[in-house]
Parts: structure tokens; C-alpha cells; sequence
């Protein structure tokens, strides 16, 4: 079955660049599995001028971040626990402020990326989303004011790539469609933590007005 291409606006569209950093690499410190496969055909992507508008996330953790295994003794990466009235997986300290593998990956042309949105900031609450943090201990989830940024530019369409998957690129990817935006995941340039949950993940992204295309389907 073919597939259609997909047309957009240059000047209304944002290619959304989440979390590429050395920590969700293989060798990193909570590392997604074929991750480093994305980094060429994302570099291809922007070097290829299909986009003029790019953002990036960036997980920028402090120490002791309350979504570490390590802040809570006795618990193991990948254990799930209530926080807040909220299930929250624990992972391995990863991303911490200020060293190596929290930076942007080398390989990329970072300097057509207009904005970052540093997320995981806060030490009592954790944040998938690039548009707003995991719930914090009052209930809310406080926006990161990147749906303002975009809004202010014109930008009306979002294509997002990166890592992972099934967290941040789907939490981001819903937060948007959720704020007004027309939403498209770059399938083949994400991996998954947990490749088990892909149906899900593309049946979730659906249900949240997400389109799900590849990269070789724009125009």
C-alpha cells in the first residue's frame, strides 16, 4: 500500500528534536536500544533544508532528582512507585546537569536549533513532555512554555524525532496535539525503551489526534 507524501507549510512548521543526548545512547546511562541508528537520518533531515524551524528538548536533571532509583533506597531502575498519587518509574540517574552525557549529541547541526526547552529541572517532579512536567506534589502540571514559544512564531504543525519512543516523544507528542497543534511523530527516526509497547504506543498516539508517518513521506 502506498503511502502519501506529506505537504506542509515551510514557515508554519517546527521539527521537534527530543532528548538526543549521550545518555539515552547505547553505552549511556539508561541507553534505548538502536538509538544511535537515528542520529544520520536525523542529521540528513536537517541538513536537507526540508525544515527552516527547529526546537530541541533536553532531560536536565539536578542530583538526587526524585525520579532516580538512586533517591530512594532499597529501589531498583525500572521499580514503579507511587508519587504524588502518580505512578512513577524509576530510572537510573541519568542526565544530571552540567556532564557529558546530558549534552547534545556531537553529530548534529545544533546551531539551526532556534530554542531549548530544558525539562526534569524541577528535583520534586519528573517531565517526559517537552510542552509540560509530570504532575508535582499540588496536582499540576505546570507548562514549559514551549507551546507559547511556538504559538508567538506562527508555527501551526510539529514533526518530532527522537528519543524514546514511548515516553517522551509520546508525552510530547500528546501534550501538543492536546495545545491546539498538528502533531506528527517521525516513526523510523524514535526508538522505543521497551519495543513491547509499540502497538500501544501508535494506538495511543492516534487516539490523542497524533498522525504517525516516516520521514521519507515528507515533501
Amino acid at each position: 500500500m502506498e503511502r502519501p507524501t506529506i505537504t506542509f507549510n515551510r514557515e508554519s512548521a517546527v521539527l521537534l528534536l527530543v532528548d538526543i543526548q549521550p545518555d539515552f545512547l547505547p553505552g549511556g546511562a539508561l541507553p534505548v536500544a538502536e538509538g544511535d541508528q537515528i542520529i544520520e537520518p536525523i542529521r540528513m533531515l536537517m541538513e536537507s533544508n526540508t525544515f527552516c524551524h527547529y526546537v530541541a528538548t533536553q532531560d536536565w536533571h539536578p542530583s538526587g532528582h526524585i525520579s532516580f532509583a538512586s533517591s530512594h533506597p532499597g529501589r531498583e531502575p525500572m521499580e514503579i512507585i507511587e508519587i504524588d498519587n502518580h505512578p512513577q518509574t524509576l530510572w537510573p540517574d541519568h542526565c544530571v546537569q552540567g556532564t557529558p552525557g546530558a549534552e547534545f549529541h556531537g553529530s548534529l547541526p545544533w546551531e539551526k536549533v532556534a530554542a531549548i526547552i530544558r525539562k526534569g529541572i524541577d528535583p520534586e517532579s519528573d517531565s517526559y513532555s517537552g510542552f509540560r512536567n509530570n504532575w508535582n506534589p499540588a496536582g499540576e502540571r505546570p507548562h514549559t512554555g514551549l507551546a507559547g514559544y511556538l504559538r508567538e512564531r506562527g508555527m501551526e504543525e510539529i514533526f518530532i524525532c527522537g528519543l524514546a519512543r514511548d515516553v517522551c516523544v509520546k508525552w510530547t507528542a500528546e501534550d501538543g496535539a492536546a495545545a491546539g497543534f498538528n502533531v506528527y511523530v517521525l516513526w523510523d527516526l524514535t526508538r522505543p525503551v521497551e519495543p513491547s509497547t509499540d502497538d500501544q504506543v501508535r494506538q495511543e498516539l492516534i487516539a490523542g489526534d497524533v498522525k504517525i508517518i516516516d520521514s521519507d513521506q515528507l515533501s
